[in-house]
This record gives C-alpha cells, structure tokens and sequence, in this order.
C-alpha cells in the first residue's frame, strides 16, 4: 500500500547547495526523513503531514515544480521574508478567497496556498501562527545547556517571527529535564499563559538513568497539558548520542526548539478557537 508521495529534484552538486530549501521548508514545518549518501551523491527528504497529487489537464506548463498547501499564508510569507529566496508573485488572493504566493528557492518555484475552503463534506478547524496578543512561557533545563540554548534560541526566534511580543514571553530555568514538568504546570495553572513551550536534552547513558527520566518527563509534560487544559509544545530531545543532538539543534536535522515554538503558536491559537466553535454550536 502506498505509504508516501516522494518527488526527487535534482538542486545542485554539494550538501552546501541544498541548504537555503531545506532551512526555508522545515522552517515552515517540514520534519526531516531520510538522509542517503552514495555514489558522490546526497539526499534529504522532507516530510509533511499529508501529500496531495494534483493532474493537470492543460496546454500551459505548471507555473511551479509544486505547492505547499498551509493553514496561513500569511504567517507563512512573513517566514519565507526572513530567508533569502526570490520572489516570483508576492502574496496575493484569488476570485475564490485563496490566498498564494510563489517563490523560487534552489532553483526549485514553489507555490505557497491557504485555501479559503475545506475540501468537500470536511468542517476543519486549524490554528495559524499568529501569536500576536497571545503569552508564552518556555521551560528550559540548564543540563545540557550547550544543546538547550540553541533549542532555546530557535523557540524564542519561532515565537518572534509569528508576531509574539518580547514582554509576552517567560523563559523560567530548571536544573534538567525531570524539573520541566513541575514548573510547566505551575505556570499553566497560573492562568497567565495561552501556551508552554518544553526544552531539555537526554542523552543515553550506561544505564536505565536516561528511560526513567525520558519516561517521566513524557508522561509528567502530557499530564500537565491535560489537567490544566493550556496547550503544551515538546522540545526535549531524547538522543543516543550528542552528534544527534547537536543535529537536532540547528544543523541538518533542524532546530527542534524552532519546531516546538511554531507548534505553541498554532495550538494556542487552536485552543482559542476551539472554544470559539465550541460557544457557537451551543
């Protein structure tokens, strides 16, 4: 059974070459897959939550390699203003209510679209990335601190770039990971906050030190989430090794921090209009 939709494109000769794409897409959510080497030649896959495969009936050539369908266009122009890309149609809107824009990035023309409609028979209900007016705290663990600082920067630049405004963030320490969620719930039930975001590192050891705590911090963050109803976003890292983690903090594998800090944007903006949906079905 088909599990994935891949479209190989050749951008270049070097790792080096590929950069500015795989920064810009996993910037604007894209998690990496799979990395292959071999035969002097380089791959990396980047994944989203769904595929589309769209036929054409038409004598014109698409006018771009392929679309990202997104939950905000707008929040999603703002980011692709931070990279260096080329502009090819600054964001616009159609008849329809979609709003797009086209950029080229690698050689490689993407077409970026919010539709202005579910698809037929689906009531969809998404958050976007706008934090404008909205408050955050970000947990993070002072062990590993050469990792967690860099998870720290990439929430603190997510939550920026989303329109969060500096006094509306709190960054609160704890000494490591088994720390964050004690801290986490009690600023949620402050009732101060519309999302928390967690950031520690775990690293294997020798012994069954890194399950427990792994397993503890899980449960402890997701317990936290449920019980005080404020929306939660997991950076902490669980790695085998620190060549993983420093991966994980800003090289090829992303910046999960970033990650963690786009995924508090979209769910406390979610949270917010659940409630709103709710108070209207009523």
């Amino acid at each position: 059974m088909i599990r994935n939709l891949i479209f190989p494109r050749v951008l270049g000769q070097t790792p080096q070459e590929l950069r500015p794409a795989l920064e810009l897409f996993r910037a604007l959510g894209a998690s990496p897959g799979r990395d292959c080497a071999g035969g002097g030649a380089y791959g990396f896959q980047l994944q989203a939550p769904t595929g589309t495969l769209e036929l054409l009936a038409t004598s014109q050539p698409p006018q771009s390699d392929f679309a990202v369908e997104v939950s905000d266009a707008d929040a999603a122009w703002e980011i692709v203003r931070q990279h260096n890309v080329r502009v090819v149609r600054e964001i616009t809107e159609s008849a329809d209510g979609d709003r797009f824009f086209t950029i080229e990035v690698s050689g490689l023309r993407v077409t970026v679209t919010k539709y202005s409609k579910p698809s037929a028979g689906e009531e969809s209900i998404e958050g976007s990335l706008q934090a404008q007016g909205k408050r955050f705290a970000i947990v993070v663990a002072r062990f590993n601190s050469f990792i967690t600082e860099r998870l720290l920067d990439g929430a603190l630049l997510a939550l920026r770039q989303s329109g969060a405004a500096k006094e509306d963030i709190t960054i609160g320490r704890v000494p490591g990971s088994f720390e964050i969620p004690a801290a986490a719930r009690q600023l949620a039930e402050s009732g101060k906050y519309d999302a928390i975001v967690c950031i520690g590192c775990l690293l294997r050891g020798d012994t069954l030190h890194y399950e427990v705590i792994a397993n503890e911090v899980t449960r402890g963050v997701g317990q936290s989430a449920q019980d005080s109803g404020v929306p939660h976003a997991f950076g902490v890292l669980t790695c085998d090794t620190l060549e993983q983690a420093i991966d994980r903090a800003g090289l090829k594998a992303g910046n999960k921090g970033y990650e963690a800090g786009l995924a508090a944007v979209e769910m406390a903006s979610l949270h917010e209009k659940v409630a709103e949906h709710a108070a209207v079905k009523r």
